[in-house]
């Protein structure tokens, strides 16, 4: 493993500091805001600003590569997003933030294609799988310890800014001093909607509704957790939490996956995400709360990459690619639409309303799962492809599939 990551540790640090210097924004805004007074949806329409942007970004950063090189475009979207990370102090109001947030979320749209990209192009063979898992670690890691900037400074405090602005300008450093040749300027290329329905009804319902519930999750959980009696630094710690729960079961119930019928574990991971949304919902301490975050960031995010190997098992060769790439535009754009829908059932039904809300996103999923399994006949355990831990990023993400990349290069 360390002979495949060593050749590429630059990028991975960089995305290491880009994430410990820039996760942790989505909850710092809503924290803010919600400290300010804005209204739910109001927050909630920040949040979607960013989504927007993220999806944006990821359809037309590409060209900007193709024009004039990953390190220089890389450098070029670091320096804006840490303009804009400062910018913040400036003044503050959903409406000045929330076009803020399309900046940002162009600009890491930006970052993650001259990454990945770049990643996909280094990584060769049986080492392919060790760069992703190295990626992974680096791009969860970093977003789950940036949660605890929020703890720097007393209220109102403009130092989280700070430090986040510096720890993204430096994010810089080693990709502009590395020694890695950057990739030719390459296309993502993805399946149409239709079709993705076609080959897998099942993947492409899951990945679009588990978007919309992480993209809720993401913009309003700060909101949810402050509103429910947590100080800031207990909020950062409940965000950390979900985001690492999320990394501890993807592999464990993706390993169930290649074993059985792979949409029966989709069908128990929306079962509990639906049970662990209620109970967050439901429940009072601070204990409890932080057990079934975990539980639910466990589920949830596995669940994205559960949808994109179900799709898998009915493709081959460079099929996987363009369909992982039509699927991570489908997830981005239920998130860009997951926080105003998600800020408007806490505005009808109370606080709570934004994990019944991902609740019922996930009892529709899980509906659709089952009808799925009674309408359909499961592909045999020996033929699926192996279960592969995936980011929710941008389509160039789909070069880095181990599975996909090595059977689309097969002569």
């Amino acid at each position: 493993m360390l002979n495949a990551i060593l050749p590429v540790r630059s990028l991975l640090l960089a995305i290491f500091m880009l994430m410990a210097g820039g996760g942790f924004m989505n909850t710092f805004i809503s924290v803010r805001l919600e400290r300010a007074g804005s209204s739910t949806l109001a927050i909630g329409l920040v949040g979607t600003a960013y989504f927007a942007g993220l999806v944006a970004g990821s359809l037309h950063a590409p060209a900007l590569l193709r024009r004039i090189g990953h390190i220089r475009a890389f450098a070029a979207f670091v320096a804006v997003l840490s303009a804009s990370t400062l910018s913040y102090a400036i003044h503050r109001g959903p409406l000045f933030w929330g076009s803020l947030r399309v900046v940002d979320g162009i600009c890491l749209a930006g970052i993650y294609v001259c990454l990945e990209s770049w990643l996909g192009e280094r990584a060769e063979g049986g080492g392919r799988g060790s760069v992703l898992a190295g990626y992974m670690i680096a791009l969860y890691s970093g977003q789950a310890l940036g949660q605890f900037t929020l703890n720097l400074g007393g209220s109102g405090s403009t130092m989280p800014l700070l430090i986040g602005s510096v720890l993204i300008s430096l994010a810089a450093v080693p990709v502009v001093l590395t020694r890695i040749s950057a990739p030719p300027p390459g296309e993502a290329s993805s399946f149409s909607f239709r079709s993705l329905y076609s080959v897998s009804p099942l993947g492409i319902v899951g990945a679009f509704l588990t978007g919309v519930m992480l993209g809720a999750f993401y913009a309003m959980g700060a909101v949810y957790a402050r509103r429910s009696g947590l100080s800031v630094s207990t909020t950062a710690l409940f965000m950390s939490v979900v985001i690492m729960g999320g990394v501890a079961l993807q592999w464990p119930l993706g390993r169930l996956s290649d074993r059985i019928d792979r949409r029966k574990v989709i069908v128990i991971g929306l079962a509990g995400t639906l049970a662990a949304s209620l109970a967050i919902a439901m429940t009072a301490g601070t204990a409890a709360l932080m057990f079934f975050g975990a539980l639910f960031g466990g589920l949830s995010f596995a669940l994205y990459p559960l949808c994109v190997a179900h799709t898998n098992d009915h493709l081959s060769g460079q099929q996987r690619v363009a369909a992982s790439g039509g699927l991570v535009l489908l997830y981005s754009l239920g998130a860009a639409i997951g926080p105003f829908l998600g800020a408007l059932a806490m505005t009808i039904v109370g606080t709570a309303g934004l994990f019944f809300f991902i609740a019922a996103c996930a009892g529709a999923a899980l509906a659709f799962g089952l009808w799925r399994q009674v309408r359909s006949q499961p592909v045999p355990a020996h033929l699926q492809e192996t279960y592969v831990v995936l980011p929710r990023t941008t389509a160039m993400s789909a070069a880095l599939d181990p599975v996909a990349a090595d059977e689309s290069d097969a002569p």
